[in-house]
């Protein structure tokens, strides 16, 4: 008589078996190298995790019939140890490996912790294949508003968040949860697969469909140590089809949870977005960390430094014999005065140098190509009141000198003066009419703002003139720039 299935309010087991032959089985474990491969394997085969991942060993008084598998099985783990250990020393292919893993010494069944062991593997070789995006963990005061207090970060206990967030979970909807410790961050990453089940068992993954363990199903959550963020992919991998509608509510409702997971009787909790969104996790804790970076971007950067006699400290009344910025100016005063209409060389020495040397104090210490904190995509709208007055007086007097050259106008020279700008300021809020173009630039790449710095190194941008968020100070993939500034951001990111 089959065990009999009662809707339930649990979690999947992490020793649930799941067919070898699933194709989701076979889909999960191809995706690893040969080297993954085997070193999960040894990972299954560790003595503490032998509730959830045990192997097929040869029972005694069998060992005939098992001689004439193609995968004899082993008589102990130290024997099937000391297989895969054999299996790293020599070369193969990855189709081998997999056959023994499926056919071979796992030929009852992957359990869901396995495969949760085997996504996380992926996740480590591959660390760009999920976008992440940072959220903030407010306090909500009592009237429903958001609390200005400091102390905010909620305690982070595995085992009660867990059991919270179940609760959270729609009844008719089961989750598995993994918690694994990043092997280089300050990470603890949560991998969540959702099944549209009221059960518990293996009837819950009884189809042999592989939309059952969809990719749209599984996100991750990663909590910083010491840090009021919660980093959330909420999007499929590189290639992957777009998930579904009921998908995406699924995961929005689970998404909601989690604030509700941290909450307490009179501490509530919610998210707040940070417009931080990236593939690179070392970006992410080095800008929504619990490092001293979070608020010292750009050339800002220098001061968040750890450094045995104490670092830069901004409040420092001392003289220093030299400066970034003295050296500046000396060069300035070395180079020969142009003549004339001649120029100095771009590739002068000088030049270089003085170039290289504004890009370290714009950008201090970040934003080098080889850091590994590169963000990749930066969307920003410009939303500056557009000068209309100065701009078109200007454009008619060079038409007048092109269509006329005899007649000679009165040509303003130099920057506006303060108080003019302040007057047409002043008339276009009385009653001039503002103008604000729709400027969106979007800059690509591996490392968008390494990129910018090489730039202003090759004398393309500007250092002096370029604005602040373009030196990656405000800390954030997406903004509206409004007075020169990030909306919102006010250039600590915090």
């Amino acid at each position: 008589m089959s065990a009999l299935s009662v809707p339930t309010t649990s979690a999947l087991p992490s020793s649930e078996l799941i067919p070898s032959s699933h194709p989701a089985v076979v889909k999960t474990l191809s995706r690893l190298s040969r080297p993954s491969l085997l070193s999960l394997a040894l990972d299954w085969l560790d003595e503490r995790n032998q509730d959830n991942t045990a192997p097929y060993l040869a029972e005694e008084g069998n060992q005939d019939e098992d001689e004439q598998d193609l995968y004899p099985p082993a008589s102990s783990l130290a024997e099937l140890r000391e297989i895969y250990t054999d299996l790293q020393a020599q070369k193969g292919s990855k189709r081998d490996v997999l056959d023994r893993i499926i056919e071979g010494d796992w030929r009852d069944g992957i359990t869901l912790y396995q495969l949760a062991m085997a996504d996380m593997q992926y996740l480590y070789d591959h660390p760009s294949s999920q976008k992440w995006t940072a959220l903030k963990v407010v306090r909500l005061a009592s009237g429903g508003e958001q609390a200005t207090t400091s102390k905010s970060i909620p305690r982070f206990h595995p085992a009660t968040f867990l059991r919270n967030l179940q609760k959270e979970i729609l009844p008719d909807v089961k989750a598995h949860y993994n918690l694994d410790r990043h092997p280089t961050l300050p990470l603890l990453l949560l991998r969540i697969f959702i099944v549209e089940s009221p059960y518990n068992t293996s009837l819950a993954l009884s189809s042999k469909q592989a939309t059952t363990f969809d990719a749209s199903k599984t996100f991750y959550v990663a909590f910083p140590d010491d840090s009021p963020y919660v980093y959330v992919s909420l999007n499929t991998a590189a290639g992957q089809p777009v998930s579904r509608s009921d998908n995406k509510s699924l995961r929005r409702l689970t998404l909601e949870g989690i604030p509700k997971a941290f909450s307490r009787p009179r501490e509530r909790y919610k998210f707040e977005s940070t417009s931080l969104s990236t593939r690179n996790l070392d970006a992410l804790v080095a800008l929504r960390g619990g490092g001293r970076t979070n608020a010292a971007g750009g050339g800002w950067s220098v001061y968040a430094e750890e450094k045995k006699n104490g670092g830069d400290n901004p409040l420092e009344i001392q003289p220093r014999s030299r400066t970034p910025d003295s050296d500046i100016d000396e060069l300035q005063e070395d180079m020969p005065k142009p003549k004339g209409l001649k120029r100095r060389r771009k590739d002068d020495a000088r030049v270089v140098k003085r170039r290289k040397m504004l890009a370290r104090g714009r950008f201090g210490n970040t934003a080098l190509p080889d850091d590994g904190k590169g963000i990749e995509r930066l969307d920003i709208r410009i939303d500056d009141l557009f000068p209309a007055n100065a701009e078109l007086v200007e454009d008619d007097e060079l038409l007048a000198d092109e269509l006329d050259p005899g007649v000679t106008k009165k040509k303003h020279s130099g920057r506006r003066s303060t108080i003019t700008f302040e007057l047409d300021k002043n008339d276009d809020e009385d009653g001039g009419e503002e103008w604000r173009p729709d400027i969106r630039l979007t800059f690509t790449g591996q490392h968008v703002f390494a990129g910018i710095r090489e730039l202003v190194e090759a004398g393309v941008v500007d250092g002096e003139k370029m604005p602040g968020w373009m030196t990656g100070e405000e800390g954030v993939s997406v903004g509206v720039v409004r007075d020169g500034r990030v909306k919102g951001s006010k250039g600590s990111g915090m």
